[in-house]
């Protein structure tokens, strides 16, 4: 087993598609479908399902894909020790979710210090850049905290108030039974507390749906189609404009905390902690 078939496979595993990662790698497809049917004969298992669409993982292909991501990693940073010199260079790949409005500001005065290393930006919820980072394909991520796991560790960032969004001034507790509720998909962490301020109260939302986009949300509300909860930062502009209105919830709710996390056990690159610097020389913990 060598490396490079390592590498193929995680390409392969990451695109789903043998052409897609022989396009990725600059390989014969042939080749690269080869060297898969090859690694599968040395473990004696198939690591794969085939079908018209491309191969998924299978259940042994998930258990090998845990290993590789954390070897090839493992070499990365072995390349990293040797080769990082005290000028931050290089590439990180950064997550962040959809509302930290601090963002613009850190990265543009990163960019303006450390002109040489290349920030690749990923969107997403906090659950998926949570098993992202700890599965090694993302460097760190901007998430909504505090979180407590075991093999990362967490950084402030800022914090603030969540707000009730709506279409009109006035809101009261009975109208989530009869007005929808406009939320990003499981894993957002303003939708975990939404639904546990829910719970608590006893209520049941007439009905959920979910949106992709927090701009498409907050545009919906303002046409009535329901209600949401977001930073109060992220609804000033549409609420000065008087096209939506925003409410207090109760404090038990409303902190709300963005944070950036990294593996514990990951190398500690120049251009990291670079970037950790800059996010401790603008952090602000006290707009609540």
């Amino acid at each position: 087993m060598e490396l490079r078939d390592l590498q193929i496979f995680q390409s392969v595993a990451r695109h789903e598609s043998i052409s897609n990662a022989a396009k990725e790698l600059s390989y014969v497809q042939s080749n690269v479908t080869a060297r898969i049917k090859q690694l599968e004969n040395e473990l004696k298992t198939p690591l794969f399902y085939r079908h018209r669409k491309g191969v998924t993982l299978n259940p042994e292909g998930r258990k090998m894909m845990s290993y590789v991501n954390k070897i090839l990693q493992d070499v990365e940073e072995l390349k990293q020790v040797f080769l990082d010199s005290d000028i931050p260079s290089g590439t990180l790949k950064i997550g962040t979710v959809e509302t930290v409005s601090i963002l613009p500001t850190i990265l543009a005065s990163y960019h303006k210090k450390y002109p040489n290393v290349d920030l690749s930006l990923q969107a997403g919820l906090t659950k998926e850049l949570i098993e992202e980072v700890t599965n090694h394909q993302l460097d760190g991520a901007f998430i909504s905290g505090p979180i407590k796991h075991s093999v990362l560790e967490q950084y402030d960032v800022y914090a603030e108030k969540l707000v009730l969004v709506t279409k009109n001034k006035t809101f009261h507790l009975e109208e989530f039974t009869t007005t929808s509720l406009l939320v990003s998909n499981q894993g957002c962490g303003y939708r975990s507390r939404l639904e546990q301020w829910l719970r608590d109260e006893g209520l049941l939302p007439k009905r959920i749906m979910e949106f992709n986009i927090l701009e498409t949300i907050l545009n919906s509300v303002s046409l009535g189609l329901g209600i949401t909860l977001v930073p109060e930062s992220v609804v000033k502009y549409l609420s000065t404009a008087g096209k939506v209105y925003y409410h207090p919830i109760p404090e038990k709710y409303s902190r709300i905390s963005t944070v950036f996390i990294r593996r514990k056990d990951a190398y500690m690159t120049s251009s990291m902690r670079s970037l950790l610097n800059t996010i401790e020389e603008h952090r602000n913990i006290n707009v609540l």
